[in-house]
């Protein structure tokens, strides 16, 4: 089987998971961490939803008395930053959870992307791969906990708090996005964690825009509940056009 035409953006590659996903030989491997997104991110929604007005009030006492005439501004950017916090953090819940299933959804479509067969696997042995998995979910996971910190500290400091924070928060948020997903295809591969950063790195602006949109994707009310197999089998596409020659000899 022939790859599909490569798009030239990170924007692209999002868009083109979202066809790949409906293929009919990976429906099977969408419909587990589709299931774990629905459950973990509906019920997140039901829950920031009846805490959300409190919040907002809550970062709008904290705008200085010198600030208060750009509140037409800082009200959309408080909203803004609620909604960048609560989508990254129960996104990665998700993740978590269903970590396994996106591996297995990420090795399905590479091999339909390359014509090379995917490993004769089982549930037996996706069972026994799942300690790997969540280790490496861990692995992220101390990656991003002591940044998020230092960034959410950034909250409470006014006018800086709820200006320069937010942006802090999507660039960095747009990074871990990219980290997250893009490290399926690479942990199939067993790359270590830091050999992935850095390549993704060096391609700093794809994943960017990559993390970028599925950050703003997964911000949204009902589209963020079939974010996660999108972004697998985007990331998955981009592995296969970008870096998959850089680690796997055919």
């Amino acid at each position: 089987m022939t790859n599909p035409v490569r798009p030239l953006s990170g924007f692209a590659y999002v868009a083109q998971g979202w066809r790949l996903m409906m293929r009919p030989g990976l429906r099977a491997f969408v419909i587990l961490p589709l299931l774990a997104n629905i459950v973990v991110m509906g019920g997140a929604l039901w829950w920031l939803f009846s805490q959300f007005g409190g919040w907002i009030a809550w970062l709008m006492d904290k705008v200085p008395g010198w600030l208060q005439w750009l509140d037409y501004l800082i009200w959309p950017v408080a909203v803004i930053s609620v909604l960048l916090i609560f989508s990254y953090f129960f996104s990665t819940i998700a993740n978590i959870i269903a970590s396994p299933f996106n591996g297995w959804l990420s090795e399905k479509l590479e091999a339909e992307l390359t014509g090379r067969p995917a490993p004769d696997q089982g549930w037996a042995d996706l069972i026994n791969d799942i300690p790997r998995i969540l280790k490496r979910e861990m692995v992220k996971l101390l990656y991003y906990i002591p940044r998020a910190v230092i960034l959410l500290i950034l909250f409470f400091i006014p006018g800086i708090g709820q200006t320069l924070a937010p942006v802090l928060w999507f660039i960095f948020g747009a990074w871990m996005m990219s980290v997250q997903y893009g490290d399926f295809p690479f942990d199939n591969h067993k790359v270590s964690f830091p050999e992935m950063k850095s390549t993704l790195r060096r391609d700093n602006m794809t994943n960017l825009q990559f993390g970028s949109l599925v950050s703003v994707l997964t911000m949204i009310p009902f589209v963020n509940l079939f974010i996660m197999p999108a972004a697998v089998c985007g990331a998955t596409a981009l592995w296969v056009d970008r870096y998959r020659a850089q680690f796997v000899r055919d």
